[in-house]
């Protein structure tokens, strides 16, 4: 039996992409999207650039069927960024509820604020005047940007990244950052019609979303298994460092949870009892109630008192 050829490209830096090659990728691609994408709140016209935007906050590191409820309840609440800055940041967190990651809530009102106060209202069109916005960086840019605007811009989420990783380059698995080689990889693979550049963005999120999986991926339902360098090669395994699970049980991720959930379930401040109460470990539950303090998320006040916060 002869052993499977590695793939040519081990390196984004060094797999070029011409275009006679990208031209069917792409095409494939969204031709697969065109027919199994999942009709999704923020992909509908009448989400529009803040629906867009929520939604690019919500979804970092947090899957899609825990997002709906709480995405649907925020635009019914704060329908247009001027809404959500004219409310306590404090009020922000409590509706982020059990998403994770709470300071993501911080940040997206922070960037309700700059809008409402820069851009009269309205979610910036310019991808630097995005970049520009607390709390965002480069990916929510250039998301917002593509999927709310149309324009061309590389984006990369893990999930992009996977496909590109594979289809292109023959590896299993992406760096653990992304580096400046799958940047130029990745626009290099840029369609040049705008509208077909946030087509291929969104489709080949979805593809690596149902089908190049990180885990159990599904090339038997893959349209591009014919082109996948990875596939061609024998699906190598991985030869880079160990990729770890993240772990959610007894870690200060869980304790913060645990007293954040307090605080949004409280009509007013919370004595340190009230605290105490939801964790046995006393210096792990005080490093937890002190990181929220310093994140910004938790505001103590005198005689022991917590709360969330109010600017």
């Amino acid at each position: 039996m002869t052993a499977p050829t590695k793939p040519t490209h081990s390196d984004p830096a060094d797999a070029g992409c011409d275009a006679p090659l990208a031209e069917p990728l792409q095409a494939t691609v969204i031709e697969w999207f065109d027919e199994n994408a999942r009709d999704l709140p923020w992909r509908r016209p009448e989400a529009g650039p803040w629906g867009v935007m929520v939604s690019e906050f919500m979804l970092q590191q947090t899957p899609v069927n825990r997002v709906l409820p709480v995405y649907e309840q925020w635009l019914t609440r704060w329908p247009r960024p001027a809404d959500l800055a004219k409310d306590a940041p404090g009020e922000a967190v409590r509706a982020w509820g059990r998403l994770g990651y709470p300071r993501r809530a911080l940040r997206l009102h922070g960037a309700a604020v700059a809008i409402a106060e820069r851009h009269g209202g309205d979610v910036p069109t310019d991808h630097a005047q995005l970049l520009a916005l607390p709390g965002i960086g480069e990916y929510t840019a250039a998301a917002v940007a593509s999927f709310a605007y149309g324009q061309q811009h590389p984006v990369l989420d893990t999930n992009v990244r996977r496909v590109i990783a594979r289809a292109v380059t023959g590896v299993q698995y992406p760096p653990n950052a992304t580096t400046a080689a799958e940047r130029k990889l990745a626009r290099a693979l840029l369609p040049d019609d705008e509208s077909t550049a946030a087509r291929w963005a969104a489709a080949s999120m979805e593809l690596g979303a149902l089908v190049c999986t990180a885990k159990n991926e599904s090339c038997h339902r893959c349209p591009i298994a014919a082109q996948c360098a990875w596939q061609l090669a024998g699906k190598p395994e991985h030869e880079g460092p160990p990729r770890r699970a993240q772990t959610y049980a007894g870690t200060d991720r869980q304790v913060r949870g645990k007293l954040l959930a307090v605080l949004r379930d409280a009509h007013g401040p919370v004595p340190q009892a009230a605290l105490d109460r939801v964790w046995h470990e006393p210096v792990q539950r005080a490093r937890a109630l002190d990181g929220l303090v310093s994140d910004g998320l938790v505001e103590p006040l005198q005689g022991g008192m917590y709360r969330l916060p109010l600017s």
